[in-house]
């Protein structure tokens, strides 16, 4: 990489926070972000989520949080900042997609559902926001998804907490942009990771891809790049958008 562009996404002496860091897309995410130069803090619910970090380099490292629990994530997040001194980035990737018809969906999936794909981002966000607003920088990319756009068989309480993520993402924009802040969401379509496989394998996943005007799904690195963009020095003039990666999906 030229050293034009280098400047702008060289992320050295930064420090990351990725929840759900320790595999699929936040892995990929975290590797990234490590590789141009940032220390990455790994939250997932993995037990060998700092050895996956140390692998990393930079210091980085792994962190057991439970993301339900605001006071753990308060803690959590003001520990990291003791400990490294300042959080200039923050990707809220945790997530999990119960499926299930509407007539019939649990409440107790929905709450689930809700508060690992919103509330978690909502907490995580606010308790990073008020270290980055003291230093009038910082960088948040949430993972939201193409379900928030339009609509997918089976996924109303998805769908539902990654529309949240949308909205919220615009909020913060507007209330933290002018402290230095952006705040961004990303929106992809199917990813192949070891749960898209799973959920997507067969027939079902053929027709789904048949949808989807590039004819494929897509690819963590190919999410990893973006969120690596967005907090990158290159697009301090974006602000509360959703960039759509969906080869199309969601345009036809």
């Amino acid at each position: 990489m030229g050293s034009s562009l280098s400047k702008f996404y060289d992320l050295s002496g930064q420090v990351a926070v990725v929840t759900g860091g320790a595999q699929g897309i936040g892995l990929a995410i975290a590797t990234l972000l490590a590789e141009q130069g940032a220390t990455a803090i790994l939250v997932d619910r993995n037990p060998d989520a700092d050895r996956i970090a140390s692998a990393l380099g930079n210091n980085s490292r792994g962190l057991a949080v439970d993301v339900r629990d605001d006071a753990a994530v308060r803690s959590a997040v003001d520990g990291i900042a003791g400990r490294e001194g300042r959080i200039d980035i923050l990707v809220n990737n945790v997530g999990i997609a119960p499926i299930g018809a509407a007539a019939e969906f649990g409440t107790a999936d929905w709450d689930m559902t809700f508060a690992i794909n919103l509330r978690a981002a909502f907490l995580f966000s606010q308790a990073a926001g008020r270290h980055m607003i003291a230093r009038k920088y910082g960088r948040i990319v949430s993972l939201a998804s193409q379900a928030a756009l339009v609509a997918l068989d089976g996924h109303v309480a998805y769908a539902a907490s990654k529309a949240g993520i949308i909205a919220m993402s615009k909020v913060l924009a507007l209330e933290w942009g002018p402290l230095g802040i952006t705040v961004n969401a990303i929106s992809p379509t199917v990813v192949n990771t070891e749960l898209g496989r799973e959920v997507w394998a067969g027939e079902k996943g053929r027709v789904f891809r048949e949808k989807i005007p590039v004819g494929r799904f897509g690819e963590v690195d190919e999410i990893a790049h973006a969120v690596l963009y967005l907090v990158s020095g290159a697009a301090g003039l974006i602000n509360g958008e959703n960039l759509v990666i969906d080869g199309g999906y969601t345009v036809v």
